[in-house]
């Protein structure tokens, strides 16, 4: 049986590289770069003023109290007209370009304001003070973002700065998701003996669009081999990758694993050494993956953030494809059994500089209110004992709301 980190490296290692499209900044928040973008200017692209005040020749104020005739007002947008000649000075506002002649700009909290065509300057000044030189936050021809970034707003703004309407992005890829069971119903329909509503197919579009993917739902599947071929193969003509829930046990009812083998897929492993989540069917069918996930909502989800999303990031270009892990204390005494590594659902509570890692309840794996409490998953490997309160612990975040403050207290 695969550990967790060989699962990771086999799928990992047969990831195709998604081709790029160019999209209008409008649409580029949260898709992946696809190529390096480089700026088409110097940023700023004149030297400019960083106060309103009056652009000078510091010559003029060695000492304090020199009065400069005042030639013109120049806004943020416009020029000046004259050149700033010995015994001068030009009003200025932030962002305006410097007039020639000037090497230096006052700000206007140090002048008497001028009320009477000059202006009187309280103080000396030094040669560049409160001067923006051209290019000296992006020069043309600079490297402003890498292909693999994910584009924030911050990014997409600076991106725009320097002149660009469009963003070359890694394509989206289709993610088809499906599940199988006569017991599964949609919501929205009514129950049979037996039966209940879905969870896994809305939870799984959910982690599709998170991860960047675009999910087609296929909807559940009867428990028949003939219907599952025709569905999986469906959903292989039309999609990047295809993930299915339930049926890839041993019972008399999963007929996932032999569907993929009627359809001619290659299987490169079925079982992977952790809990939740020990059946995983995967292999392609092609050049598309097919994840066989377990129908259980709590270990469907968790394969899916181990494996899938993984590939789906890879497949996008991100250098960084898993979710990110922090440190924290274990805050109760925790006592699953080694021999798998374990993925335990807890919350996470600031404890001044620290995390308290907290269980959010029971651990079972079709318990999906404890998921849905949950801020992360502690990791616990195959061989390690199971955390005692005051442990140091690592938990995959899955949800940083536990980040968010209350208030804006900086404690200053």
């Amino acid at each position: 049986m695969l550990t967790v980190e060989q699962a990771q490296q086999r799928i990992l290692a047969q990831v195709p590289r998604l081709s790029a499209e160019e999209v209008a900044l409008a649409d580029a928040y949260g898709r992946v770069l696809a190529a390096d973008v480089l700026s088409q200017v110097d940023v700023p692209p004149w030297d400019n003023s960083a106060m309103d005040g009056y652009a000078v020749r510091a010559a003029d104020l060695s000492e304090t109290g020199a009065t400069l005739r005042l030639l013109e007002m120049v806004g943020a947008g416009s020029v000046a007209r004259q050149p700033v000649v010995s015994g001068t000075a030009v009003g200025i506002m932030t962002g305006a370009p410097m007039p020639a002649g000037a090497d230096a700009v006052v700000m206007v909290e140090h002048t008497d304001g001028a009320t009477t065509g000059a202006v009187t300057v309280g103080r000396a000044v030094v040669p560049g003070v409160h001067i923006r030189r051209a290019g000296e936050d992006v020069a043309r021809g600079a490297t402003i973002l890498t292909a693999g970034q994910v584009l924030t707003p911050a990014r997409v703004g600076l991106a725009s700065s320097v002149g660009h309407a469009v963003l070359p992005v890694t394509r989206r890829p289709v993610v088809a998701v499906l599940s199988t069971g006569d017991e599964v119903v949609p919501p929205g329909q009514p129950l049979g003996p037996g039966q209940i509503w879905s969870s896994n197919n809305a939870t799984l579009v959910g982690l599709v669009h998170a991860a960047g993917a675009v999910p087609l739902d296929l909807g559940t599947v009867p428990d028949s081999l003939d219907a599952t071929v025709t569905a999986l193969r469906d959903a292989v003509a039309r999609a990047d990758a295809v993930v299915s829930t339930g049926g890839v046990s041993v019972g008399e009812y999963d007929y996932v694993k032999p569907a993929f083998e009627a359809l001619g897929a290659s299987m490169d492993f079925w079982k992977v050494l952790m809990k939740p989540g020990k059946p995983l069917a995967f292999g392609h069918a092609g050049e598309v993956p097919l994840f066989g996930l377990p129908g259980n909502p709590v270990s469907c989800t968790v394969n899916f953030l181990q494996f899938v999303r993984p590939w789906l990031r890879t497949a996008l270009g991100d250098p960084r494809p898993f979710l990110p892990v922090v440190d924290a204390i274990a805050g109760d005494d925790f006592r699953e059994r080694p021999g798998r590594a374990r993925f335990i659902r807890v919350c996470l509570a600031p404890d001044g500089p620290r995390w308290i890692a907290h269980r959010t309840g029971s651990q079972g794996s079709g318990v999906l209110t404890s998921m849905a409490r949950a801020h992360g998953l502690m990791a616990v490997g195959v061989e390690a004992a199971a955390p005692r309160v005051g442990d140091a612990v690592r938990v995959q975040v899955i949800d940083p709301s536990f980040l968010d403050g209350q208030t804006a207290d900086f404690g200053w």
